[in-house]
C-alpha cells in the first residue's frame, strides 16, 4: 500500500451526533492524510455509519466540527458531496437499468464533463470486469460485479476522496480481495480512502485503523501497533467443544478474556504460570478434551475483542 502523506484530507473535531435521547456519536476527532487508506472498525450500532455520513455531506452532527478536502461539513455539506466519491454496502445502483444507464446516470449526477463521459464509462466498464455487458441488466449482475461497478460509478468524477461504508458486505472472499486491489490502484494514484468494515483481513491492508465502540473512539492506530498494544498473554486451545470451553473458563481467575477463533479457543491470561494447569483442570472437571494449548501472537481480532471488552462491552441489540 501507498504511505500516506500530506495536508489532512479529513479533519473531525469532537463530533457529537444525538437522535432523542440516544447518543450515536460521541465527541470523536481524528485526522486522515492524504492519499492514506484510514479504515473504521467497530461492532454494530458502534457509530461508523453514522459519523461517515456527517463528513460526507449527507447528515449534519448536533455539534462539533470538522472538513472534507478543505471544505466546512457544517456550512458546504452540498459542494463537499460533488468532491467525493461515496458508496454504501446497498452499492447505490438502479436494478432496472443497465449497466451502461446506470454509468451515464452517475456520470450525469456527477457533472462528468460530456468530453471525459466516454472515457470514464470504458473506465468503469473495465474496472468492474463489464467490457462487454454494457446492455445487461444491473439486477442479473452476480454481488462481485455489482460491487465493482457501484466502485466505478462512486468514482466516475475522479474524487480525491473516496468514502467506503461497510462495500463488501456479504461478498464473497475472492471478490473481496479483487475490490482491495481498486482500492490499492485508487491510493497510488492519490486517491485519500476513508472505508468502514467488520472484515479483519481487510482491516489489516488500512494504513491506519480507528476503533469506534458505543459512539467513542476507543483506539487509533497502525494494525501493527494496535496488535503490539495487547500485553496479555494469549493462548490458543484446540478442544471438541469450543463454546463449552469457552463458558467453563471464563471465571478462571488467571483469565482476562476467552472467546471464540474459528474452531479454536483463544484465551488472554493475567499471568501464564500456574494457568495451564487451571485450564486443564477446569476442562476434566467439566468432561473437555484439551489437545493442544500455545501461546501465541495476537491477531487483529484479538485486539479488537481486548479493546471493545476494555470499553464496556459491544452495545447489545
Amino acid at each position: 500500500m501507498t504511505e500516506p502523506g500530506g495536508a489532512p484530507a479529513v479533519v473531525a473535531s469532537r463530533l457529537r451526533r444525538v437522535f432523542g435521547d440516544f447518543v450515536a456519536v460521541d465527541n470523536v476527532s481524528f485526522e486522515v492524510g492524504e492519499g492514506e487508506i484510514f479504515g473504521f472498525l467497530g461492532p454494530n450500532g458502534a457509530g461508523k455509519t453514522t459519523t461517515i455520513k456527517m463528513l460526507a455531506g449527507l447528515l449534519l452532527p448536533s455539534s462539533g466540527s470538522g472538513s472534507v478536502a478543505g471544505l466546512d461539513i457544517l456550512t458546504q455539506s452540498e459542494a463537499i458531496k460533488r468532491r467525493i466519491g461515496y458508496m454504501s454496502q446497498l452499492f447505490s445502483l438502479y436494478a432496472d437499468l443497465t449497466v451502461d444507464e446506470n454509468i451515464a446516470f452517475f456520470a450525469g449526477l456527477y457533472s462528468v464533463p460530456h468530453e471525459r463521459r466516454a472515457a470514464r464509462r470504458d473506465w468503469a466498464l473495465q474496472t468492474a470486469g463489464l467490457a462487454e455487458q454494457g446492455k445487461r441488466l444491473t439486477g442479473e449482475l452476480p454481488l462481485g460485479l455489482k460491487q465493482r461497478l457501484a466502485l466505478g460509478c462512486a468514482v466516475l468524477h475522479e474524487p480525491k476522496i473516496l468514502f467506503l461504508d461497510e462495500p463488501t458486505s456479504g461478498v464473497d472472499p475472492l471478490s473481496r480481495r479483487r475490490f482491495w486491489d481498486l482500492i490499492d490502484a485508487l491510493t497510488q494514484q492519490g486517491t485519500t480512502v476513508f472505508v468502514s468494515t467488520h472484515y479483519m483481513e481487510e482491516a489489516e491492508y488500512c494504513h491506519r485503523l480507528a476503533l469506534m465502540n458505543r459512539g467513542k473512539l476507543i483506539a487509533l492506530d497502525t494494525p501493527a501497533r494496535l496488535r503490539a498494544g495487547m500485553t496479555d498473554p494469549l493462548f490458543d486451545l484446540q478442544t471438541d467443544d469450543g463454546p463449552r470451553a469457552v463458558a467453563a473458563l471464563q471465571d478462571l481467575p488467571a483469565v482476562v478474556e476467552t472467546a471464540m477463533f474459528g474452531r479454536s479457543v483463544h484465551i488472554a491470561l493475567r499471568e501464564p504460570g500456574g494457568a495451564r494447569e487451571a485450564i486443564a483442570a477446569r476442562l476434566a472437571e467439566r468432561g473437555l478434551a484439551l489437545h493442544a494449548l500455545n501461546q501465541i501472537s495476537p491477531s487483529l481480532e484479538d485486539a479488537f475483542v481486548a479493546l471493545v471488552r476494555a470499553a464496556g462491552g459491544a452495545p447489545v441489540g
